[in-house]
């Protein structure tokens, strides 16, 4: 089983779509997304936003775990992600999916894989068809 960590807002940029115009729709599209892909694929999925939703919660949903950034303001949910991986027993088995270049290479630096947004978006669109 593949692991992934997802950095949400990321995903939701490499589309641009006017995810900016309700960002808070984005991100429950995003996961509902993420649900179906896991659930088709059998692979688990963290998601981290920089962004709540006020009628959401972290936790389990459906095949996702969602989580929301710890700190506040723009790219917050990559100190998380970079803490996720550094307390993983295993963190060759993950891989991170980002574009941004810092966080990339924080993560390889423990052990991580990283996949750009882009390609990881055009991976869940081919699996959802």
């Amino acid at each position: 089983m593949s692991r992934w960590i997802i950095d949400g807002m990321n995903v939701i940029g490499s589309r641009p779509d006017r995810w900016w115009n309700d960002p808070d729709r984005a991100v429950r599209r995003l996961i509902e997304e993420l649900d179906r892909y896991a659930s088709r694929r059998g692979e688990e999925l963290t998601v981290v936003f920089d962004r709540r939703p006020p009628d959401l919660s972290a936790g389990t949903h459906g095949a996702v775990t969602v989580a929301f950034a710890s700190r506040h303001g723009r790219n917050a949910a990559d100190h998380d992600i970079v803490r996720m991986v550094a307390e993983d027993p295993a963190p060759g088995s993950l891989t991170v999916v980002t574009s941004d270049a810092r966080l990339a290479e924080q993560v390889r630096e423990l052990g991580a894989l990283v996949r750009s947004s882009g390609s990881f978006r055009r991976l869940i669109d081919q699996t959802l068809g």
